[in-house]
């Protein structure tokens, strides 16, 4: 069990304890609690259409008492314990801005958004878990997607400064929390920032820091670089006190991608990928801390709704290549000796390391809802590669590239995003994903509160399943030195 005898910093390009010794931090994100995405769960939309469209059915009181039950339920004892048992030191717990202050009174900080951080910090503590702050949605959108709970496909957090003053004053709150608390490894001030000028998110990460340290010398701080996690040349003067966080994602673990088969040049191109986007951080002599990274998997069991041409072996032969790749990604860093946190701890089956049941009431209840998700390719993270209607959208995408010149093709922002992704991610996944969430948000119509908590629960580590041979592989990754 690590003991938390001092606050963690930075020295050279390592992380110590205040004796000098190096903690390299290793663990897994909490997706989908504090922050809600829907492919971890299996809900459509954004978080807050979400959560609204299930208040519109069951009224204020039961949404409040299911959420409650759900926010738990989702990071127990129990999972810290099973956690800390496969050698693993650190959780980075996302958040919504919103569990700490309504946009209609900015100033105002909700007690309630601490006390669900606190428990879940000392459910860590228990058994020995640093844990990450990492701030994953702000006012206004700090990238273009629908994760960062927005419904546009716009990142104004980067137009309106107010909306930046808001999250600087709430980190000055969190920060006034948490000083000197050696539970915290550190703060991660915004999630896969995405700002299409690349020098705002400098200006705010100096202001941020600045605002921070007058309240906290002391705990360091995580970085993201600039679109989604992976670009660092418009950085300024290395801050004191700061790790440089990547985001690390390797399409081989991605259906609808070529995979990964174990070849040189695939091992090639995932360590150039890595190097590429630590460079920054190594010449400035900062240490690195991979904050996500990755594949998804294939069911390997038939859940509820499931087709009836699914193939358990093809699947199970899929994921022994996805799992590869992933080893491959840990032999890599371990080569470097960086700080990681693969995302993401539970879901519905997607990534986590821990997986609700097909026998859940959870499956039974929405395991048809989360097939037609699937299907229609609705949320991109759990999306059949042969969607339906693909050549709907492809056919729409060639119509805008005949029509735009091609000189313009790549001016949309990020410009590694092709025509096709831009149309898909605006239609699919944030407008249709928008329609599909009134539909989810039917389900619970007419639920009691003892029903409400038997869903909930299927979140509980005691009711889901664990995925054994990924655990494997990052527990012996962890109990390396």
């Amino acid at each position: 069990m690590t003991v938390f005898s001092s606050i963690l910093k930075t020295d050279g390009t390592k992380i110590v304890d205040a004796s000098g010794k190096q903690v390299v931090l290793k663990g897994a994100g909490l997706g989908g609690a504090l922050n809600m995405e829907n492919f971890i769960t299996g809900y459509s939309g954004h978080e807050t259409e979400h959560k609204k469209a299930i208040e519109e059915v069951l009224g204020k009181k039961k949404t409040d008492y299911f959420f409650d039950r759900f926010y738990d339920y989702f990071w127990t004892e129990a999972d810290a314990e099973f956690y800390a048992g496969m050698g693993l030191n650190t959780l980075r717990i996302p958040f919504n801005y919103r569990h700490f202050f309504d946009d209609d009174a900015p100033g105002v900080i909700k007690p309630s958004g601490f006390a669900l951080l606190d428990r879940m910090v000392d459910r860590c503590a228990k058994y020995g878990i640093y844990v990450v702050l990492d701030l994953h949605a702000v006012p206004g959108g700090q990238n273009q997607d629908w994760h960062s709970d927005s419904a546009i496909h716009q990142a104004l957090f980067w137009v309106h400064r107010d909306f930046q003053d808001r999250v600087i004053n709430l980190w000055v709150e969190i920060a006034k929390h948490y000083k000197g608390d050696a539970r915290i490894a550190g703060y991660n001030p915004v999630n896969e920032p995405a700002d299409p000028e690349h020098t705002r998110l400098w200006d705010f990460y100096v202001r941020v820091e600045k605002a921070i340290r007058e309240i906290d010398p002391d705990h360091i701080l995580f970085l993201d670089g600039n679109t989604y996690a992976g670009d660092f040349t418009h950085f300024g003067k290395p801050l004191p006190n700061t790790v440089y966080a990547i985001h690390d994602y390797a399409l081989y673990g991605f259906p609808g991608f070529e995979q990964y088969a174990g070849k040189s040049e695939q091992d090639d191109k995932l360590r150039r990928q890595f190097l590429r986007k630590v460079k920054v951080a190594n010449e400035a002599n900062v240490p690195v801390w991979n904050g996500e990274f990755g594949p998804v998997y294939e069911p390997e069991v038939v859940y509820p709704g499931a087709p009836a041409t699914i193939s358990i072996e093809e699947n199970v032969a899929t994921n022994v290549g996805r799992y590869n790749m992933l080893a491959a990604q840990l032999r890599i860093y371990r080569e470097s000796n960086i700080s990681w946190s693969i995302w993401t701890y539970k879901d519905v089956g997607i990534q986590g390391l821990v997986t609700v049941s097909p026998n859940s009431p959870w499956y039974k209840k929405f395991g048809d809802f989360i097939e037609k998700k699937k299907r229609l390719g609705a949320d991109f993270w759990g999306a059949h590669p042969d969607a339906d209607a693909d050549a709907l959208y492809t056919a729409l995408a060639e119509h805008f590239k005949k029509e735009i010149p091609e000189q313009f093709h790549k001016k949309m922002y990020p410009p590694l995003w092709d025509i096709k992704r831009q149309i898909t991610r605006v239609s699919r996944e944030i407008v249709l994903s928008s329609y599909l969430c009134y539909e989810y948000a039917e389900f619970f119509r007419g639920m009691t509160e003892p029903e409400l908590d038997e869903l909930a629960k299927s979140f509980c580590i005691e009711n889901c399943d664990k995925r054994h041979l990924l655990n494997k592989y990052l527990e012996e990754d962890a109990r390396t030195a």
